[in-house]
């Protein structure tokens, strides 16, 4: 097929953090040198922020790097942490207040902000276009462009739009395009399907531990004005949570009267009746979280996974032609539960290796496609490496030692030692590996929703805007359509249809039989399913262009 090919110096996929705050440093750079410099982003997501979910307590370090005039420049940052209160829940009615004393200093917020990320990308986005930034919402990158000689990264295709369910063109069909690029900067998010093509193809995570993952909630609340504390951060961990699986709540106290309301779940829990979404219902029945919910009104809903492998799972972030950036490579620092400030700062370094680059071909004539050497050698001179390396331990003291002694553990290696004890813990599972035989786990009978806390999937993704062209091949692949019913199903009573937050999964009774149904219009791209799946028999690849969420300001 004949395609439309457009050529620039640098490509950047995804639209978020990381990805615009290097579309950002790019440009900033060719200003001050006065070089000229093509720079596109392209954008899954209808509009810049459609995709973008995070809690998000914001630590501004990487923005005062990039903009040190942010404030003037409007930037969405108002509401500055004024508290901490972390809670250790027993059960489903009593708490216990940690003292200050007790916690790891990377989760004190003093100095941090209460933010939409959303809108935070759309300021960006809005920086770099007039540095002089071309991007593009609603074209996927489907597929990455390889040159023929070497193998290197040479850009990325766009997704075909106008395809029906069996993928032949309608009436309707534009074909993709080829956006080609002396440097490709792959800034998908969590579990990008490109990243995760191009960490086997390169073999990126050699010698790494495994990338561990968290399926992440979020609802926006409008609450009692007389039950609102701007600024108030709540921090929990335990209850609804067993032993066997670890994870933890909060409670933002944003503007405008407004909660930012979640639960993490590790992805590593090994109980296949578990159901992430309907503990993240139970949550919300808690006092400590009721008490400022009840009579409020629920505006928003989302879910996200999240890479919080940390250091030991970081994998090499260069390659031939092309750099993986933020959480498309993992940088997120879970003791802190941040990854913002990190991703941002990945994206930077990144920009300030692709510049020097290109100025030296500038002078000498060369093509780029090299594996840029200079970006790891900045990065483990950088702060971003110092985070990552001081809390290291901290993911996997809490698989090895439980919530309890793990966050023991934390608290003396953070508070006393600022991360420098000399262990090097470490957790060489897969995520997908844990589940348990059904016939060998407790069955758990979750609470039918009330409608005031509590709610069912379908309305919930109802509130994520989320919509898809129903005509077109579905973007979740199965390698053996067997698989879930003849081996899933029997094993683990097919997990496929607990563990999605949106209710993509269905297995249907009928005459014939059960069936195995994928809702693939439900999908808020949270890519839970790729991790999850036991049989690693699911692969989220991109649906057409601005599908998906349409999240307003998560």
């Amino acid at each position: 097929m004949e395609r439309e090919s457009m050529e620039f110096d640098v490509v950047i996929v995804g639209a978020g953090p990381s990805g615009l705050s290097t579309a950002c440093r790019l440009m900033q750079l060719a200003q001050e040198k006065e070089q000229e410099l093509m720079v596109c982003v392209v954008e899954k997501g209808s509009e810049v922020g459609a995709h973008i979910l995070s809690g998000a307590v914001f630590e501004p370090r990487a923005l005062n790097e990039l903009f040190p005039d942010w404030q003037e420049k409007g930037a969405p940052l108002t509401t500055k942490v004024t508290g901490d209160d972390i809670y250790l829940f027993n059960n489903e009615e009593s708490a216990i207040k940690l003292p200050n004393f007790s916690v790891p200093k990377t989760m004190h917020n003093e100095g941090n902000y209460i933010a939409s990320m959303g809108n935070m990308c759309r300021w960006l986005a809005e920086q770099a276009e007039q540095l002089g930034v071309e991007i593009f919402p609603g074209f996927p990158a489907q597929e990455v462009i390889y040159n023929d000689d070497d193998g290197s990264v040479a850009g990325v295709l766009t997704g075909d739009m106008g395809l029906d369910v069996e993928g032949n063109p309608k009436d309707s069909f534009v074909p993709g395009m080829e956006l080609r690029a002396k440097y490709t900067v792959f800034a998908e998010g969590c579990r990008g399907h490109l990243g995760k093509e191009l960490i086997k193809k390169f073999n990126l995570d050699a010698d790494k531990s495994p990338q561990h993952y968290g399926l992440g909630f979020k609802e926006i609340w409008d609450i009692d004005p007389e039950k609102h504390q701007e600024g108030l951060v709540v921090h929990t961990a335990g209850w609804p949570l067993d032993k066997d699986t670890n994870g933890g709540g909060y409670l933002y106290h944003a503007e405008n009267n407004q909660v930012f309301v979640g639960l993490i779940v590790d992805l590593n829990y090994s109980n296949p009746h578990l159901s992430p979404f309907d503990e993240f219902q139970r949550y919300k029945h808690h006092p400590k979280i009721a008490q400022y919910l009840s009579g409020g009104k629920r505006v928003s809903y989302g879910a996200r996974a999240m890479a919080k492998g940390g250091f030991n799972s970081l994998p090499k972030m260069t390659m031939p032609g092309a750099l993986l950036v933020g959480c498309d490579a993992g940088t997120i620092n879970f003791a802190k539960i941040k990854g913002n400030h990190t991703a941002m700062k990945s994206g930077m370094l990144a920009a300030e290796s692709i510049f020097a680059d290109l100025s030296a071909e500038a002078a000498s004539e060369h093509s780029g496609g090299k594996d840029l050497v200079s970006f790891t050698e900045a990065y483990q001179n950088s702060w971003l490496y110092d985070e990552l390396y001081n809390t290291r331990n901290f993911g996997p003291a809490m698989h090895k030692f439980g919530t309890f002694l793990g966050g023991a553990y934390n608290t003396l290696d953070q508070n006393i030692f600022g991360g420098k004890l000399p262990f090097n813990f470490k957790d060489d599972s897969l995520d997908h590996e844990q589940l348990k035989p059904a016939s060998e786990s407790i069955m758990i009978n979750y609470p039918k929703p009330d409608n005031k806390l509590s709610f069912d999937k379908l309305s919930s993704v109802f509130l994520s805007n989320t919509n898809h062209e129903e005509e077109q091949p579905c973007h979740l692949k199965l390698a053996d359509a067997l698989i879930p019913l003849t081996v899933n199903m029997p094993k683990y009573a097919e997990p496929a249809q607990r563990y999605c937050p949106a209710g993509v999964y269905e297995v249907e009774q009928t005459e014939e039989g059960e069936k195995f149904v994928i809702n693939s219009q439900n999908c808020i791209h949270c890519k839970t399913c790729d991790i999850k799946d036991p049989s690693q028999n699911i692969t989220w690849v991109t649906p057409e262009g601005t599908g998906g969420p349409n999240y307003p300001n998560m």
